[in-house]
């Protein structure tokens, strides 16, 4: 790929550590804009192989709806999170989705709200000290004073994301940019709609 020109190019191979932070919403929109889902599986070898690297760390953010909020069953949810976490190893942050209700002219309706760019954040400075690259899957802008945070520190931060969902500041605040829609190894199983009971 030709991004990959930025990456860097280690030869000392086990000295090294990338840590990943995934931004689960911002992965939800290129799954679903690419009919596929992401093979988690694969992520690890990805990056030891691509950014030549020994160790890598992942970390995984997503907020889940309240039960019985949905008409359909949430257990596979807290399943894929216990396949993250104990079958792949990856560290998972999660919380339940924060429900506002609003008053306009049109009566009351409920929004949903679990943004986890504060978790994401702390975890990044938190382990500065233990990486020397930083990965983050996600096109929001907001992280874009991370990213010079991080840089700053004298660490490489490389952004993930997809063209459809990535912000202008945070594509080139970084030291590289790869659109997730480019890698194959990625890509798993097709994304089917969900049946109605």
């Amino acid at each position: 790929m030709a991004l990959h020109k930025n990456f860097p190019k280690n030869n000392t191979k086990n000295q090294n550590a990338v840590y990943v932070f995934i931004d689960a919403s911002n992965v939800w929109n290129a799954v679903k804009s690419a009919k596929k889902f992401i093979e988690y599986k694969n992520l690890k070898n990805y990056f030891r192989k691509n950014f030549n690297v020994g160790k890598v760390e992942i970390y995984y953010y997503d907020a889940y709806p309240k039960d019985g909020t949905r008409d359909y069953n949430l257990d596979g949810k807290h399943r894929f999170f216990i396949y993250l976490k104990k079958g792949l190893g990856f560290i998972v942050r999660k919380k339940e989705l924060k429900r506002i209700s609003v008053i306009s002219e049109n009566g009351e309706s409920i929004i949903e709200k679990g943004n986890m760019d504060v978790e994401m954040t702390i975890d990044a400075i938190h382990n500065m000290s233990k990486y020397d690259i930083a990965v983050l899957f996600s096109g929001d802008a907001d992280f874009l004073a991370l990213v010079s945070y991080i840089r700053n520190g004298g660490k490489k931060v490389y952004i993930y994301s997809s063209k459809d969902n990535i912000s202008r500041e945070l594509k080139t605040g970084g030291d590289g940019y790869c659109d997730l829609k480019d890698i194959n190894e990625f890509w798993g199983k097709d994304l089917k709609h969900r049946k109605k009971d």
